[in-house]
């Protein structure tokens, strides 16, 4: 975060699939990060029971007590929870397959706001007029007689988009309704094909079944990671994931992917 100079004051949100230690070992230092750069607003932290029990453990035995308030949420892997609600997203668990109870994160934004066109607007609309003009309603006088139209002066919301993040899974046919068709899917490779059998013993997932899941899921983008360390040559496990799915890329740290609205 700090080389790609990301702020751990932005963060209010923590998501963690499951708790290996390769998925959480991380959390301690960024929470005293936060407690040294004197945070204070509450932090939310979702995973699997057990990180509250890791998490307060570990500030007992150090006796530290942090700046700000942790809230746990602790949800049930095996099935799929809605998680977190605002005004602009949804945030919900999808059951993966692991060896550990293990959850991925489905995000999806809900329907935007229609776009003011500022070169039709009047002279003398009142801010709250704007405001209900976005909203898709008519302005109306106190006779309920329209004074501005809607379709007059907005066009059509930026689309909605939504982003899956699969972590450590074995293949895994029973997600797909849940994903279908969302525009970025993140989904594990750790394995190529001819490594099937490392795959199935350790429950994670080839290039190969990453690039089947995109395909059958109808998604828009495919991003693969988490390779195993015994392959030097990343290509091949992007050209495996191609041949299922050809919209692939690498997931690399500090690449930057942008997606349509």
């Amino acid at each position: 975060m700090a080389r790609y100079q990301l702020s751990p004051h932005k963060i209010d949100y923590i998501f963690i699939s499951h708790l290996h230690g390769d998925h959480y070992l991380g959390l301690m230092p960024l929470l005293f990060s936060m407690h040294l750069h004197k945070r204070k607003n509450d932090l939310h932290l979702y995973s699997p029971t057990g990180l509250d029990e890791i998490i307060t453990l570990q500030l007992k035995h150090s006796k530290s007590v942090l700046n700000y308030k942790i809230i746990f949420h602790p949800f049930v892997p095996q099935k799929s929870e809605l998680l977190f609600e605002d005004e602009a997203i949804i945030i919900e668990s999808i059951p993966l397959i692991h060896k550990l109870a293990c959850a991925g994160f489905l995000f999806r934004e809900k329907q935007k706001p229609r776009r003011i066109v500022k070169e039709k607007l009047i002279e003398g609309m009142k801010l709250q007029q704007l405001v209900t003009l976005k909203a898709g309603a008519d302005i109306l006088d106190e006779d309920g007689e329209i004074i501005y139209k809607n379709e007059d002066f907005t066009k059509s919301p930026r689309a909605s988009l939504s982003y899956a993040y699969c972590s450590d899974t074995a293949w895994n046919p029973s997600m797909i309704d849940q994903i279908k068709a969302v525009d970025l899917l993140y989904h594990e490779a750790t394995f190529l094909h001819a490594d099937l059998q490392k795959a199935e013993e350790t429950k994670h997932s080839t290039a190969s079944q990453a690039g089947e899941i995109a395909k059958l899921a109808d998604v828009k983008k495919l991003l693969i990671g988490h390779f195993s360390a015994r392959y030097k040559n990343l290509e091949d496990l992007l050209q495996e994931a191609k041949a299922s799915f050809s919209n692939t890329e690498l997931a690399i740290e500090g690449a930057t992917f942008t997606l349509e609205d």
